[in-house]
């Protein structure tokens, strides 16, 4: 395919969808080493990553496209290294987000979910799956994931609902699954319990009620005490002050009255009593505060719960029965003003639980589940990241990690749904016993009666998602998938979810299958707007993935999300950014069409030995460098980084640099031609190799010209790393040891081209000559660096658009130079010297000087006086440090001009 054929501009609409369909139907997302396969072998060693499953309700949004990057950077980076790679695809039944859906469907009705009764609702359920619940994962393809979708997964599949049932009975059996009163997130309008991941705090203006809690024993003697939730009062059934209190010493051990009820509770002390807040004496509602529970705990108080399942007050509130939580919470007080308990009230910030799904205040209540004793299964999972067995980048969570396993709670695995993998658990109607069966029993294992009815509540999402590594890979039928492919490699997602999902996964992944389930946690930040705050649809400034990717293409999205990230870190994001890496994308379809052009114009074959350029052996050096640095780079997870080195490397060096020297050699034609485009084809191919995890599409429509082109031409033009049928299986460039020449082709190109163009462009710079306008010119040179100059003369006249340009290795008589700007370079001692003369006339040239002069010296005495003032001493000291900045910049221009105007003289 010849350059003819390829187009001026890039055009990515017309291009990601015909590429992920052949990459997909060629097989290449699929391991090239595989079980199923005969020629198999074992003894290969393969790289693994399971998918954060996404919700099948959801929608693309940049989270989702954060990880998919990052996890295709790595499963693409792993299969050019020759690894049998697979990505394993799937997602989520998410329980409340898809029943919600069903729900508002039938309220459209003028229905409930009780009026269809629980088997319509299922049937429903699925229906709406099978319509809508492919959409994400179409949506995840158009960021170009390599997933092998022939291995995709649901949770609620047979093979992974069997894996739930094996996992619950497993732990059943040895006693580590039990039902109790415990405290759990209760959400009123989803009438379940939720997980912690599904509350949201949010700071709003409340009131803080001071009240006084009276001595049984002396009425008259009270203990001030605050409450921001005075209904709670009902269910109090101890208040705690702090052991050394000195205030209420006295109180330890006295019994005092709930307001309004009469009922007699304690005075204890415990450690965690803050005496800061309020009167330093707490009000204790184990039943419906989570601190207050762990008080509890510690002293064997009594849980009283005070709410109905809709948060109504129940009989435990007694004259308040049945008025809602808030109604109860103004009726309460009034009553308790009336009898002279009430004391002050203040404005308050208040730290609110809410509902992530619809925003209802979330209730903290005891309520009967089914829960996971979680210690035992804790530990393995703790000392496996202690051991070095599992590693979390970045480190610093480690720590974190440390924190929340070693405080553990036991799990509510319980929900109060219809959607979801139900509780194998049935109860007998005659002796009340349960029987727990992994397959559907047909009567009671305790008595034989026939009359028994399943549990009607469903697991936490997250406990079928805690089993996604191995459950995937056919656990627990040893498969010989789950053989070869486990454990996985790298588990990638973002940190709010290390403890809800990863640690999960950890521990199941020890308890079931004896091995930890990854050798690696990747942590990656949330992503914000441009200016750091957290998107959402209120304020107006959520990115839209799609839009983003129809407007300026997949691979200037995935480029900015993976060189603008940082393990661990948040990260801003701005569409300008994403525009700039289109245009970075469209530099590299410039470039390639350059190199294409020059390989078929070039001759076919050398017929001599190469004579390599100070700009061939620079760039060379460089190639080998950058793979050095990028391959280091990738082990470490740096991939940021490694990005961005690789773009400053193409754009800056490759492009600016070389693919100009280049125009120069191949204009001389024959063998210089000859190794020129051989170098370009070289060093494009590899930048294309290592810019493929970032960016796909672009990378592999470029390559597949650019092998065609080569392919065209003779043998001589075979890459280092050979051609392969796409980039997407090709082979990833390898570091090279570093040889002496690099370090010296390097700095000879620097000191000789590079450093002399700059010069002589912001000499023209300063005096506001277009850079593009020929001047003739001079360079006085060191000793040493004169062979070099002399070398790249061409090239510099060429770069920095001088004309007749000497090259001297003496200054030479003032008076010739008269009429010469110069400027000096101190990396190299040499003196550039452009002629203004052909320009501006002398006095001309007098006059533009004696103006920037001015300009320049009238800024430099503002800034004297700006910070010889009371400013600096009263602003901070960055803003004071940034203006000297400015000085010491004027003061140099100054200086420069002020040497040209003596020069003048």
């Amino acid at each position: 395919m010849g350059n003819n054929s390829l187009p001026k501009a890039y055009d990515f609409k017309n291009t990601e969808k015909r590429l992920y369909s052949w990459w997909e139907n060629s097989g290449f997302f699929q391991p090239e080493n595989d079980p199923k396969m005969p020629d198999f072998d074992p003894t290969k060693k393969p790289f693994v990553i399971s998918i954060p499953p996404p919700n099948i309700t959801g929608s693309l949004h940049l989270g989702h496209a954060m990880f998919v990057s990052l996890e295709d950077l790595m499963i693409r980076y792993h299969r050019m290294l020759g690894e049998p790679a697979l990505w394993v695809p799937g997602s989520d039944h998410a329980g409340i987000a898809t029943q919600l859906q069903i729900e508002k469907a039938l309220e459209k009705e003028g229905k409930h979910r009780e009026d269809i009764g629980r088997e319509a609702f299922i049937k429903r359920t699925w229906a709406w799956r099978e319509r809508y619940g492919g959409i994400i994962t179409e949506q995840i393809r158009r960021l170009g994931a390599s997933c092998d979708w022939s291995r995709e997964r649901f949770t609620l599949d047979e093979g992974l609902s069997r894996a739930v049932r094996e996992a619950f009975v497993t732990l059943f059996e040895k006693g580590l699954i039990y039902r109790g009163p415990r405290l759990i997130n209760w959400s009123p309008n989803l009438q379940t319990a939720v997980s912690d991941l599904e509350v949201e705090y949010s700071q709003e203006p409340g009131t803080l009620y001071f009240f006084k809690y009276r001595l049984a024993e002396h009425p008259d003697q009270y203990l001030p005490v605050a409450t921001t939730r005075p209904e709670t009062i009902l269910g109090d059934t101890a208040v705690a002050v702090h052991p050394k209190d000195e205030r209420y010493q006295k109180f330890i051990g006295k019994k005092v009255l709930v307001p309004i009820m009469d009922r007699e509770i304690p005075v204890i002390t415990d450690e965690s009593v803050d005496r800061e807040f309020g009167g330093g004496a707490l009000k204790v509602t184990p039943a419906h505060d989570p601190h207050d529970y762990e008080i509890a705990e510690r002293h064997n108080l009594e849980l009283i719960n005070i709410l109905n399942r809709d948060v109504t007050i129940n009989s435990n509130g007694g004259i308040y029965e049945g008025l809602d939580r808030l109604e109860c919470r103004k009726k309460l007080w009034a009553d308790m003003k009336e009898v002279g308990l009430v004391i002050k009230e203040e404005d308050y910030i208040l730290n609110v639980p809410r509902s992530q799904r619809g925003g209802e205040i979330i209730e903290p209540m005891i309520s009967e589940q089914w829960f996971v004793k979680i210690k035992p299964i804790a530990e393995p999972a703790l000392k496996a990241v202690r051991d070095g067995t599992i590693k979390i980048i970045p480190e610093y969570f480690t720590k974190v990690y440390y924190n929340w396993m070693e405080n553990i709670r036991d799990w509510c695995i319980s929900r109060q749904l219809w959607w979801g993998h139900r509780i194998p658990v049935w109860y007998c109607d005659n002796c009340k016993e349960m029987t727990v069966k992994r397959e559907d029993p047909t009567e009671c294992q305790h008595c034989g009666n026939k009359n028994i009815h399943q549990d009607e509540d469903v697991l936490d999402t997250w406990f079928s998602s805690g089993l996604w590594p191995f459950s995937t890979l056919g656990w627990p039928d040893q498969t010989p998938d789950l053989e070869y492919f486990y454990p996985t490699s790298v588990m990638e997602t973002g940190y709010d979810i290390l403890f809800f999902w990863v640690a999960r996964m950890v521990m199941s992944g020890l308890e079931f299958t004896n091995e930890a389930p990854f050798h690696t946690i990747y942590l990656h930040g949330l992503i914000r707007d441009e200016h750091g705050q957290k998107m959402s649809k209120t304020k107006g400034n959520v990115v839209d993935p799609l839009i983003v990717m129809d407007k300026f293409g997949t691979d200037a999205l995935r480029f900015t999300l993976l060189v603008g990230s940082t393990p661990g870190k948040d990260m801003n994001l701005s569409v300008k950014k994403v525009e700039a890496n289109r245009n970075f994308a469209n530099k590299i379809w410039n470039a390639g069409r350059f190199v294409i052009s020059a390989i078929e114009k070039a001759p076919d074959k050398p017929n001599a030995d190469p004579q390599w350029t100070p700009a061939d052996e620079y760039i060379h050096a460089r190639m080998r460098e950058i793979v050095r640095d990028v391959n280091r780079l990738f082990e470490s997870y740096q991939f940021g980084e490694a990005g961005r080195q690789i773009y400053e490397f193409f754009w800056g060096e490759f492009a600016d640099w070389y693919i100009e020297s280049a125009k120069l050699q191949l204009f001389q034609g024959g063998d210089r031609a000859f190794y020129t485009a051989w170098t370009l084809m070289r060093v494009l191919d590899k930048c294309l190799r290592l810019l493929h995890p970032f960016t796909p599409y672009v990378t592999e429509e470029l390559w597949g010209h650019l092998k065609m082109s080569a392919n065209s031409k003779s043998d001589a033009y075979e890459v280092e790393d050979s051609w392969a049928e796409a980039l997407i299986i090709a082979q990833w460039p390898g570091s090279k040891k570093e040889e002496s020449w690099e370090k010296d082709a390097v700095s000879a190109f620097i000191s000789g081209t590079i450093e002399h163009t700059r010069a002589f462009r912001s000499l023209k710079t300063d005096l506001n000559i277009p850079v593009n306008q020929k001047v003739s010119g001079a360079i006085i040179a060191e000793k040493e660096t004169l062979p070099l100059i002399l070398a790249q003369k061409d090239f510099i006249s060429s770069l920095a658009k001088i004309k007749d340009m000497e090259i001297l290795g003496a200054v030479p008589d003032a008076d010739e130079y008269k009429n010469y700007s110069s400027t000096s370079i101190p990396s190299t001692g040499s003196i550039v010297f452009l002629k203004t003369e052909e320009i501006f006339s002398q006095e001309e040239m007098r006059e533009k000087l004696l103006k920037e002069y001015e300009i320049s010296n009238g800024h430099v005495k503002r800034l004297e006086g700006l910070l010889a003032s009371d400013f600096a001493k009263k602003a901070p000291p960055q803003v004071v440090e940034k203006e000297r900045e400015k000085l010491d910049a004027y003061n140099q221009t100054a200086g420069k001009i002020k040497d040209q105007l003596d020069a003048l003289q």
